[in-house]
């Protein structure tokens, strides 16, 4: 583990739509590119929220790479499609998609923050072959490879379920439910904004903070966050790992992350071994590319200068 310092922030540059980006389902997916010299660098957001979560990475890397965001299936101005293709595999193969359209010869890294780690990790095990060629670097945000249910409470519970074999009979309930339950006047509520501090941020956040994020998080309609939910328990890329480990990886945990604890990052980071760089944030939770950019941006352009040729950045340097 390595201690990084603070960046100076940028202005980001405007950003250009890409036109015709569609998943191998035909769902439009919403792509846009900010500048035009340097490696491409691909941003993935996590479930609930939309591209604009970026924001001061997008601003610190200005200049120092052509950066393309995305919105998730279901997510910001993205299409949806079927029920049946709310899974993290399937953002994996949108990924596929995206990076054929925007960067067919360039060299590109990765970068994803929770699910959108995940949809990195689906990636390589749908295109191993593209790691080490197209693929040059991987930037891991408070993501999991797997077993997200299996400490606490909650791992409890689903644990439980799962074992009395009640487990399917519930997640279809919630699918059943999800249409309706949209439809009532839940949004906005204190006990949502509870629950977003609580999951998202530690106890020093604003409560301009926590509300954004809450109004960002309840524009997902229930019936996708109810699909992609069902994927999330499920998933299980811990086998897919090694492909990484052709490439840079610097993998992020934040120390008080109570939806992707530290501990996955510190697995992550063993199972790829030595080409992986492990951050640990102190005093940060989930939403930590927000509340600790300057430590996130740092090492960020940390593996884009090192991975790019001609980069002046080396590890240990």
């Amino acid at each position: 583990m390595e201690t990084i310092s603070s960046a100076p922030r940028r202005a980001g540059r405007r950003e250009r739509p890409v036109p015709g980006v569609v998943g191998d389902d035909g769902v439009p997916l919403d792509v846009t590119i900010r500048g035009t010299r340097g490696p491409t660098v691909i941003f993935c957001h996590g479930f609930t929220v939309d591209s604009h979560f970026w924001a001061p990475q997008i601003a610190a890397l200005d200049g120092h790479a052509r950066v393309v965001t995305w919105d998730q299936r279901g997510h910001g101005r993205s299409g949806w499609g079927e029920v049946a293709h709310g899974t993290v595999e399937q953002t994996g193969r949108d990924l596929a998609a995206v990076v054929d359209a925007v960067a067919p010869s360039s060299p590109v890294v990765l970068v994803g923050h929770s699910m959108g780690g995940m949809s990195i990790l689906a990636l390589a095990r749908l295109r191993p072959e593209w790691f080490g060629t197209r693929i040059v670097g991987a930037f891991l945000v408070a993501t999991s490879a797997g077993e997200l249910v299996r400490e606490g409470p909650l791992g409890i519970v689903h644990d439980v379920a799962r074992r009395l074999g009640v487990l399917p009979h519930i997640v279809a309930g919630a699918r059943m439910a999800a249409p309706v339950a949209d439809l009532l006047p839940w949004r906005a509520s204190w006990l949502g904004r509870w629950t977003i501090r609580r999951l998202l941020f530690t106890a020093e956040a604003s409560d301009a903070e926590v509300r954004d994020a809450q109004t960002v998080s309840e524009r997902l309609p229930l019936p996708v966050g109810q699909a992609f939910g069902a994927s999330l328990l499920a998933f299980d890329e811990s086998g897919t790992l090694p492909v990484l480990a052709r490439v840079p990886v610097v993998v992020v945990t934040a120390a008080q992350d109570r939806v992707t604890p530290a501990v996955h990052g510190r697995r992550i980071t063993d199972a790829i071994g030595p080409s992986a760089r492990l951050v640990e944030v102190e005093g940060a939770a989930h939403a930590v590319t927000v509340t600790h950019h300057a430590i996130v941006d740092t090492a960020l352009l940390e593996l884009v200068h090192e991975v790019h040729p001609g980069g002046v950045v080396r590890r240990g340097a």
